[in-house]
């Protein structure tokens, strides 16, 4: 129900005549600004990765740097869900630079501090720090989409925003190519890609704009007459919440909100429980080489951009921003792709890639439709909470469970009961996307 507006928070400052233009210049500036700068944060997410083989001949087992990595995975869960609440009453301009900043400065150390490196606790430690920085990156994305683009137009634009994680992933390898040929030493792998972040945190300082209000303009909503229909919008959700608020009465109260958090457990075990153990099992089992198998590894991650653009435009315009029929059909189809992946005899390396590119083609769809859900369940001032409350569940839960589970799993009992775990998820999670379906409205 829209009740009296207040000038202060809907109605603009700007002379009407341009409202329009101002509207368009700065959508397309913050929008490149979120864009860049999330790919930023992932320069310096993933390229310790890159650095192991090293570490490796230093001494190090893999057990003890996959332990150290896990450092990342654990803090980005938990502050993905802590530093959404913070950034729902922050200037997400300010919050977004600081985080990369921050998880740069981490990298740089890292690579030029010989004592980062010295042991398993250290870089575990160092790496948790790391993870924490990176769960400010999603939060503030989440909340400027929520505050420029309205909810009948926002799947689409979040699926070309969400690509970003996937060309920011795709850059780590070329820059480590470049860093080694320019300093022959692996520490440069770690300090140029944090010296690359830190200029991307200076661009998103230049680009990106906190609200619609703080540039006097109205709300976005008003402006594009497009309201959300999941819960009554009110004038009142312009101002800002308490943190009590937010987390109490707009997330842990939300149940449809923990529908698709747990869901989300469920879809990142897919994710990651492909993605993490491909090169090993299409080595051990399939017979491919080092070589191969890093292709496909690639093949998995850039097949993720067509997807997930996909999605965004069918949950927009076949599903009249309906998330939840997407983000099943996406699941459906990916557990196809994997239950072939798994049943394909040794011999058949086109099959298994062709595979490989269908899961991360169709995965990587619900896991941005799940984020926009998030945002499209709550008021855009709890925004950055309720998108980090799915992220807590899907890292935490799901992330560090592909790790952890799976390899138990394998270990005992054989790579057919890891893999009946994945085909379980994918089914659990159109379950419980299921359960939303009535509640996912948009237009």
């Amino acid at each position: 129900m829209i009740g009296p507006l207040r000038p202060s928070a809907h109605r603009s400052s700007l002379p009407s005549d341009k409202v329009d233009s101002t509207y368009r210049r700065l959508r397309l500036q913050v929008f490149l600004g979120i864009f860049i700068g999330y790919a930023g944060y992932y320069l310096v997410r993933r390229n310790f990765t890159l650095a192991m083989p090293n570490l490796i001949e230093l001494g190090y087992s893999k057990a003890e740097l996959g332990l150290a990595l896990s450092g990342v995975s654990i803090a980005y869960g938990l502050s993905k869900f802590v530093m959404g609440s913070v950034s729902d009453r922050s200037n997400a301009r300010i919050f977004m630079a600081l985080g990369l900043a921050c998880s740069a400065a981490v990298m740089i150390f890292m690579g030029t501090a010989p004592v980062a490196t010295s042991s398993v606790a250290m870089m575990f430690t160092l790496l948790l720090l790391n993870g924490w920085f990176q769960g400010m990156g999603w939060p503030p994305s989440g909340r400027i989409m929520a505050h420029w683009f309205s909810p009948g137009e926002r799947g689409t634009k979040m699926a070309f925003w969400n690509i970003a994680h996937n060309i920011g992933g795709g850059l780590v390898g070329p820059l480590a190519i470049l860093a080694m040929a320019m300093f022959a030493d692996w520490h440069a792998i770690l300090y140029l890609h944090g010296f690359f972040a830190l200029g991307v945190a200076v661009f998103i300082l230049v680009m990106v704009r906190d609200t619609p209000q703080s540039q006097g303009l109205p709300a976005i909503e008003l402006h594009r007459n497009d309201y959300p229909k999941a819960f009554d919008y009110d004038p009142d959700h312009e101002q800002e919440f308490s943190a009590k608020e937010i987390f109490v009465d707009y997330v842990l109260r939300n149940r449809l909100l923990w529908f698709i958090a747990i869901a989300n457990a469920f879809v990142y075990f897919v994710r990651y429980g492909v993605l993490d153990w491909a090169p090993t099992y299409l080595g051990e089992v399939k017979r491919f080489s080092f070589e191969d198998a890093g292709w496909a590894y690639a093949f998995y991650e850039f097949a993720g951009i067509p997807g997930t653009l996909l999605a965004g435009w069918m949950s927009d315009k076949v599903f009249g921003g309906r998330r939840a029929p997407a983000s099943i059909l996406f699941m459906f189809a990916t557990l196809i792709c994997v239950v072939v992946y798994w049943l394909n005899p040794p011999g058949n390396p086109g099959i298994d890639i062709a595979m490989l590119i269908g899961i991360g083609f169709f995965v990587y769809g619900p896991v941005m439709l799940i984020g926009v859900h998030a945002l499209d369940l709550a008021p855009k001032k709890a925004a950055g909470t309720a998108a980090g409350f799915t992220g807590l569940f899907g890292y935490v839960g799901g992330a560090v469970g592909a790790s952890v589970i799976i390899g138990y799993v394998v270990d005992a009992s054989g790579w057919n009961a890891g893999f009946s775990l994945i085909a379980g998820a994918c089914v659990t999670s159109m379950i419980l996307l299921g359960l939303t379906m009535r509640h996912s409205r948009h237009a």
